[in-house]
Formats: structure tokens, sequence, C-alpha cells
């Protein structure tokens, strides 16, 4: 028997020993939470829908968790005025087990606890994450013994040089070097005669003016 209730403003459908991700509720965990705003219930053909609610049905569960949700990113920009704004908000949810539900007149289906196939990531979101981070240490672990095992191909002997190599190798033998010749020594500039310097020439007495 499954049912359509009505909170936080949404709609789910929901059937015994379903796991439900809902609006933050009041309460701590493993409370029970009833639900009485039933849209409809019904199993198989038979179907009940309310107008708007049903008479006499209604859904239970508890409260496993209440936990934020995944992180959404607000960002806001103002183009040419170098306005950038970047924010987060992770919302409030509640996390619950339906344990029943009832259509009234004594008609309820409810959960006995043996199955359960809620995915991992609807239960818990931080199981979620042990889990894959369990899982990629394992593979690591599991991948580094294979590498080491594998040995190492050996490097192949290096053919013996030829005698051509050998020879091209050997040092090369110094040439002489040819002696260079002996420098002549250019013969000295001998200097110019200075010119005889002229005799000064006395300077002119003044003459003496005639006595009145």
């Amino acid at each position: 028997m499954y049912a359509v209730i009505k909170t936080g403003g949404k709609q789910y459908r929901v059937q015994a020993g379903d796991v439900l991700v809902v609006e933050k509720l009041e309460g701590d965990v493993g409370a029970v939470v009833g639900f009485n705003e039933v849209l409809m219930v019904g199993e198989g053909a038979d179907v009940v829908v309310g107008a708007p609610l049903v008479e006499g049905a209604s859904v239970t569960a508890t409260l496993i968790e209440t936990r934020k949700g995944e992180k959404v990113k607000i960002f806001k920009k103002i183009r040419r005025q170098g306005y950038r704004r970047t924010r987060g908000h992770r919302q409030q949810e509640s996390v619950l087990r339906v344990t029943s539900v009832a259509a009234g007149k004594g008609k309820e289906s409810k959960w006995d606890g043996t199955v359960d196939l809620t995915p991992l990531s609807v239960l818990n979101l931080r199981a979620r994450n042990l889990a894959h981070a369990a899982d990629a240490v394992t593979a690591k672990a599991e991948a580094a013994p294979a590498a080491k095992a594998a040995p190492k191909a050996k490097a192949a002997p290096k053919a013996a040089a030829p005698a051509k190599a050998k020879a091209a190798a050997a040092p090369k033998a110094a040439a002489p070097k040819a002696e260079s010749a002996p420098k002549v020594a250019a013969p000295a500039k001998k200097a110019a005669p200075k010119a005889e310097a002229a005799p000064a020439k006395a300077p002119a007495k003044a003459k003496a003016k005639p006595a009145k």
C-alpha cells in the first residue's frame, strides 16, 4: 500500500519501509512523526483520492537524522562595477523511515524491518562519502602490490664495439707546433732636430721727453 502525503509544501509518494528526506521537522532522533495530510491512498487498482484529504488516512514515520543538505552556491555580479559576491547555503532537512501507512477502516500496511532497498546516498550523505573514500583506499592498496610484483625487464647486454670505434676513441697524438719565424725589430725612428729658438728682442727704450 502506498500513499501521497504533503509536508513542507511538497508532495511525496511513500510506502512502508521507504526512507524519506523532507524539510526539517522538530524532534530528536528516534522520535515518531505522523502525517495526517494524506492526499491519496492506494493498493493496486484500489485507489482512494481525497477531496482534498482522505478521511481517516495517516502515515507514521521515525526520525533517523537531521542534517544539512548539499551546498547550493549563490553568485551575484554587477558588470562593469567590480561587484562580485559568492555565498553558499545548506538547507536543513530530516531523514525519516516510513513505518506504517493506514488507509482507515482497519486497512494498514506496516514495515516488518526485513526489506531495505534504500540507496546509501539517500540514507546518509556522510556514510556515502566514507564509503567512497574506503573504496578508493582499497583500490589503491590492491594496485600497489601488483605494481611491485611485476619484474623489471633486464637490459640487453651491449655488443662489443668494433675496432674502428676503439681507434676513434683513442686519444690523438698532439701534432708538433710549427716554429714561428723570429720577429725582426723595426729600426728606431730618428727624432727630428728641434729648430733653434730665435734670440729674444730687447724691448725698445722709451724716448725721454725733453724738459721744459
